[in-house]
């Protein structure tokens, strides 16, 4: 089941049930099948008090991902900043919908075992979301 919610923001206007199918799609790209995938989108206030509190963080970011996948199939929290969303999206020059599903899908490919802090790592991850971007057809 995946679900989404809001704390403090508007629902961003997307097509979930799309959203949803894809997320499948590509989570079976990467061996795996869906779970309870819990998505909030949330304000920079918000994803700053989560950051403190569960990972001692003090920096804003664009996604937090708690994981919970167990013997293949993927399952999570994943606490989303529409405001450092908006920011990175303005930033590179890119469409706001567009960094949002980034976003959304670099939570699950996380979830996949895609991992972007090594050396190495964050281009395997872009790549990733690359190709699962074209998945959605954007």
């Amino acid at each position: 089941m995946i679900e989404f919610m809001t704390e403090g923001v508007d629902m961003p206007l997307l097509d979930f049930g799309r959203i949803r199918e894809w997320i499948c799609e590509v989570a079976a790209s990467h061996g795996f099948t869906v779970g309870n995938l819990n998505y909030c989108f949330c304000d920079d206030a918000y994803i700053l008090e989560t950051n403190r509190k569960f990972l001692q963080h003090d920096y804003y970011t664009d996604i937090i991902t708690f994981d919970y996948t167990r013997r293949g199939r993927i399952g999570g929290d994943m606490v989303i900043s529409l405001d450092t969303v908006a920011s990175n999206a303005a930033g590179l020059g890119v469409g706001y919908d567009s960094e949002l599903l980034r976003v959304i899908i670099h939570g699950v490919l996380h979830l996949c075992g895609i991992n972007d802090k090594g050396p190495g790592e964050r281009e395997i991850m872009e790549e990733s979301e690359n190709k699962a971007l074209e998945i959605y057809e954007i």
